[in-house]
C-alpha cells in the first residue's frame, strides 16, 4: 500500500524576476527554465542529455530524436507533479536492468579499472534488504535481448558508438563516461538468487511485459527509464532518483521508505493534455522506438527562435500545442501540414513510423503474473518457434541462461560490449572470439549461416561477418537436445575449446576450475603477452578465502572512482581476461554448466589488482600476504596454469616484463595456439631471440649497436626464416614497426620485427611514463 497520506509534492523556490508563460493557452505557473536537477535523472539511467543550445543545422535533429529523453529534466522544473509517499507493505516491480546499472554508477564504483564487483554485490544487498525491512515484496523483471523487432536497433547502434568514443576518453583521462563493467548484470543476477528474491527473464525488451504486470496487480514501477513515464499505470512509477532506499525512516512500529510518485493523471492534468494523446507525444518528441530526421516544424509549434530554446522548452511547446486536441489521429494529421518542406511520399513514411512506435506503449496481457505466482513459464513469441528450442525457455526465464542468445538465434548478430582501453589497441574482444565462434557453432549449427558482430576498430564500430565453428566433441552435439547429452561430452567440448585438459584443473576448487581454465586460454591468445598473471590470481585467491569465511569488507581497499587513467597495456591485459571470462561463461552455460558457475562478485576487483600489480614490482606475492591458507591456494592456481604453459612463468609480472609489454605493444600480435604448426624455423627465430635477451635484457635500447654479434645473429635468422616463409612477414608491418595493416582476426601465427623506427620516442616514454601520460591526456581533454 501506498501510506502516509498522499499529498503533492511542493516545488523549489523561484526566483522573483520568473518570465511569463510562454504562450496563451500554456498551464498556470508553466516556465521553461531548466534545473540543474537534471543531472541526478542522468544518473537514474533514463538517458538525459544536457540542454546546451545546438547550431541550426544540429538542434533540429536533436530536438526531435531526442526529446522525450528531456522528460525527466521537464519533471524535475515541475516537482509539483510528483506526490511525495511513505512506501511500505506493497508489492513492487523492479525494472531489473535500469536498477542494476543506475545502482553501480550512483555508488560512484571506479568504472576505468574493469569493475568493483564485491564492492557493488554489498550494495545489491543493502537495497533488497532494505526492501525486505519495509514489508515491500521485488519481483525483478529483466531483459531478454532485443526480441523479433529490430525497432530499437538504430538506437543500440548509437549508443554502442558513443560508448567507444567515451571509452577512449576515459582510458586516457581517467574520468568517469558511464562505461560499465562487464559483469554488472551476472553478480545483480546472482546476488538476487542467492538472496531468493524473485526473478524472471523476459523473451525480449521487458518494458511491455513489467508494466502490464504492474497493472494488473495494481502496484508500480521501480524504474528511471522516462518509458514508464507514458504507460498507464494505476499506481505509478517510483522514480529510482526519488527512491530513498538507504534512508528508511520508522513510523510507529513500521519502516517504510520516502520516495516520490508519478502518474500519467497528474502528468496530463498538470499540463492540460488527453492521456491517450501521451504516446504520441513521446514519439513525436523522439524516443528509442521511433527516428525522425531532416523534419522542419512549423513555427506554430516551437515558435520564436528555436535555437534559443533549451529542450525542455521545446517539449513543454510540443504539450501547448497537443492540449489543443483529442484524438491521436487528428493530432498526427495536424502534426503532419507541420512538415510543409516534406514529400507527401515522406510523410507517409514518416507517419508510418510514428504510429508503430506509438503501438509499443500498448500494453499486452501480462505472462509474468503465472510465472510469479505458479511457476509457470511464459510461451515463446510465435516468430521464435522456428529458431529457438522449447527447452530454452525455462532457464532463460529463471536468469540461468545470457540474453544474447535469443538475439543470435532471432537475428544472427552480437553487439561486443565497451571496455576502457586505448583505441590504438585492438579491441579485447578479439581475444575471444575463437570461443564466440563455437557457441555461435552449437547455437546455429555448421550450415546455420555467418553471425553478424559488432566491433570497434580504432574508435569506428565495425560489423564483421564470422563463422561458426563446429568442430571435435562439439559436432555429436545438437542444440535441440543439449540438456540430455552426455554430461562428459559437454564438459570435453568446454575444456576443447579452451585447449585445457581436465587433470589440468584437478586440486582446484570448484567454482574456480572456469576461471582458471580460462586464464590457461587467455595466457595464449592475448596481445600484448600478459604480465599480469601473478596480480590476477592474488586477487582470485583472496576472494575465494573471502568468500568462504563470509568476509565482505575491509580487503579489497579503495573502490571509488578516482580521476587517473589505468596504466593501459596492463589494463588491455585485463580487458582481454574479462572478455575471455564473459564468453566462456556464456557457452559453460549453454553446454548446461559442465563446470560450476564462477561467484563473480569475488573473482575480479579493479583498483586491488591494478594495485597488486604495483606491488609485484618490488615484491613476490608471498611476501604480500604472508598467509598459509593464501600461500597454499596461490600454488595450486599458479601451478595449474603454468604446468601447460611454461612460457607463462616469464609472463607472470615483474617490472621488466611489464616494461617490455608497455614498449611494444604496438607490435605484438595474437600468437596461434597451435605453435607446432610454426616449423622448425620460426623455432629457430625464436631460440635466437630468447639468446639474445638472455646475453643482452636491453635489447630496447636505441643503441643496437651495443648488442654485437648476438643481434647479427638474431638478424641472420629472421632473414633466414624470410628466405623460408616469405609471406610470413607483411611489407607494411615492416616499415611502421607493425602498427598498421594487421589482420587482428586472424588464425595464422605472426611473427614481427622491431625496426628503428621511433625508437627514440619509445625510449623517452619508458624513461618518463608519467610525464607522457600527462601530456596525452592534456591533449584528449
Amino acid at each position: 500500500m501506498l501510506s502516509g497520506g498522499l499529498r503533492r509534492g511542493v516545488s523549489g523556490d523561484r526566483d522573483a524576476e520568473d518570465p511569463p508563460c510562454l504562450a496563451a493557452g500554456l498551464p498556470q505557473g508553466l516556465t521553461s527554465r531548466p534545473r540543474a536537477s537534471a543531472q541526478r535523472c542522468q544518473a537514474s539511467g533514463a538517458g538525459i542529455l544536457s540542454g546546451r543550445v545546438q547550431s541550426p543545422q544540429r538542434e533540429l535533429h536533436q530536438s526531435v530524436t531526442m526529446g522525450s529523453k528531456f522528460l525527466c529534466s521537464l519533471l524535475e522544473d515541475y516537482r509539483q507533479i510528483y506526490q511525495d509517499i511513505h512506501f511500505r507493505d506493497s508489492k513492487l516491480v523492479v525494472d531489473g536492468n535500469n536498477l542494476a546499472f543506475y545502482l553501480y554508477n550512483r555508488s560512484n564504483l571506479d568504472q576505468n579499472h574493469g569493475g568493483e564487483y564485491l564492492a557493488y554485490h554489498v550494495q545489491v544487498q543493502a537495497l533488497f534488504m532494505a526492501l525486505g525491512d519495509c514489508g515491500i515484496k521485488p519481483y525483478v523483471v529483466m531483459d531478454g535481448g532485443s526480441g523479433t523487432s529490430d525497432i530499437r536497433l538504430d538506437t543500440r547502434m548509437e549508443r554502442a558508438r558513443g560508448k567507444v568514443r567515451r571509452s577512449q576518453g576515459a582510458a586516457l583521462t581517467g574520468k568517469r563516461r558511464d562505461i560499465l563493467p562487464n559483469f554488472i548484470l551476472s553478480v545483480f543476477e546472482q546476488r538476487l538468487s542467492d538472496m531468493e528474491v524473485s526473478l524472471v527473464k523476459c523473451f525480449g525488451e521487458a518494458d511491455g511485459q513489467l508494466a502490464a504486470l504492474a497493472r494488473e496487480w495494481s502496484c508500480p514501477v521501480l524504474s528511471g527509464d522516462t518509458d514508464f513515464f507514458i504507460f498507464d499505470l494505476p499506481e505509478g512509477v517510483l522514480p529510482l532518483h526519488h527512491f530513498q532506499w538507504d534512508s528508511v525512516k520508522t513510523s510507529g512500529a513500521r519502516r517504510y521508505i520516502p520516495c516520490r510518485r508519478y502518474t500519467t493523471s497528474s502528468f496530463c492534468t498538470f499540463f492540460n493534455i488527453d492521456r491517450q494523446l501521451l504516446p504520441l507525444f513521446a514519439s513525436l518528441a523522439g524516443n528509442d522506438y521511433v527516428n525522425l530526421r531532416e523534419i522542419t516544424w512549423g513555427k506554430n509549434v516551437l515558435a520564436g527562435s528555436q535555437t534559443e530554446l533549451s529542450q525542455t522548452a521545446r517539449l513543454e511547446r510540443l504539450l501547448r500545442w497537443m492540449s489543443g486536441f483529442q484524438t491521436t489521429e487528428d493530432t498526427l494529421t495536424a502534426a503532419m501540414d507541420l512538415m510543409p518542406n516534406m514529400s507527401k511520399q515522406a510523410q507517409t513514411e514518416v507517419k508510418t513510423e510514428v504510429q508503430r512506435s506509438t503501438l509499443e506503449y500498448r500494453l499486452p496481457s501480462s505472462s509474468l503474473r503465472g510465472f510469479f505466482s505458479e511457476g509457470t513459464i511464459p510461451s515463446l513469441p510465435a516468430k521464435m518457434l522456428i529458431c529457438v528450442p522449447d527447452w530454452v525457455r525455462t532457464p532463460l526465464a529463471r536468469g540461468e541462461l545470457g540474453a544474447d542468445i535469443l538475439d543470435l538465434l532471432v537475428h544472427k548478430r552480437k553487439i561486443l560490449p565497451s571496455q576502457v582501453e586505448r583505441s590504438d589497441l585492438q579491441s579485447s574482444s578479439l581475444t575471444s572470439q575463437h570461443i564466440r565462434k563455437v557457441w555461435y557453432g552449437l547455437l546455429l549449427g555448421q550450415r546455420g549461416g555467418e553471425v553478424e558482430e559488432v566491433d570497434r576498430v580504432g574508435l569506428e564500430l565495425v560489423r564483421v561477418k564470422v563463422q561458426p565453428l563446429v568442430q571435435g566433441a562439439a559436432q555429436t552435439l545438437r542444440l535441440d537436445s543439449l540438456p540430455q547429452a552426455d554430461p562428459a561430452v559437454r564438459l570435453q567440448v568446454f575444456l576443447e575449446t579452451l585447449g585445457v585438459e581436465e587433470e589440468t584443473l584437478e586440486g582446484v576448487p570448484a567454482h574456480l576450475r572456469l576461471p582458471v581454465a580460462v586464464t590457461c586460454y587467455w595466457l595464449r591468445r592475448a596481445s600484448p603477452e600478459p604480465t599480469v598473471l601473478k596480480a590476477l590470481l592474488m586477487v582470485m585467491v583472496q576472494g575465494e578465502l573471502n568468500r568462504q569465511t563470509g568476509g565482505t569488507t575491509g580487503w579489497q581497499g579503495d573502490t571509488n572512482h578516482i580521476s587517473e587513467p589505468p596504466y593501459f597495456v596492463v589494463a588491455h591485459s585485463f580487458n582481454q581476461w574479462q572478455a575471455c571470462l564473459k564468453d566462456a561463461s556464456q557457452l559453460n552455460l549453454l553446454l548446461c554448466k559442465p563446470l560450476p558457475k564462477p561467484h563473480f562478485a569475488w573473482l575480479y576487483q579493479g583498483r586491488l589488482v591494478h594495485r597488486r600489480q604495483k606491488q609485484l614490482q618490488e615484491r613476490e606475492p608471498e611476501d604480500i600476504v604472508q598467509d598459509d591458507q593464501f600461500r597454499r591456494l596461490y600454488r595450486r592456481l599458479l601451478g595449474a596454469v603454468t604446468q601447460t604453459d611454461p612460457g607463462a612463468n616469464w609472463r607472470a609480472g615483474g617490472p621488466e616484463a611489464q616494461l617490455r609489454a608497455s614498449m611494444e605493444h604496438l607490435h605484438l600480435n595474437t600468437l596461434d595456439e597451435e605453435e607446432e604448426e610454426l616449423g622448425g624455423a620460426e623455432a629457430q627465430r625464436r631460440a635466437s631471440m630468447e639468446h639474445l635477451n638472455t646475453l643482452h635484457p636491453n635489447t630496447l635500447d636505441e643503441e643496437e649497436e651495443e648488442l654485437g654479434g648476438a643481434e647479427a645473429q638474431l638478424r641472420a635468422s629472421m632473414e633466414h626464416l624470410n628466405t623460408l616463409h616469405p609471406n610470413t612477414l607483411d611489407e607494411e608491418e615492416e616499415e611502421l614497426g607493425g602498427a598498421e595493416g594487421l589482420d587482428q582476426g586472424s588464425d595464422r601465427p605472426r611473427v614481427t620485427v622491431r625496426t628503428r623506427y621511433r625508437t627514440k620516442h619509445r625510449k623517452d616514454r619508458s624513461r618518463n611514463p608519467e610525464l607522457w601520460r600527462k601530456q596525452e591526456r592534456e591533449w584528449w581533454e
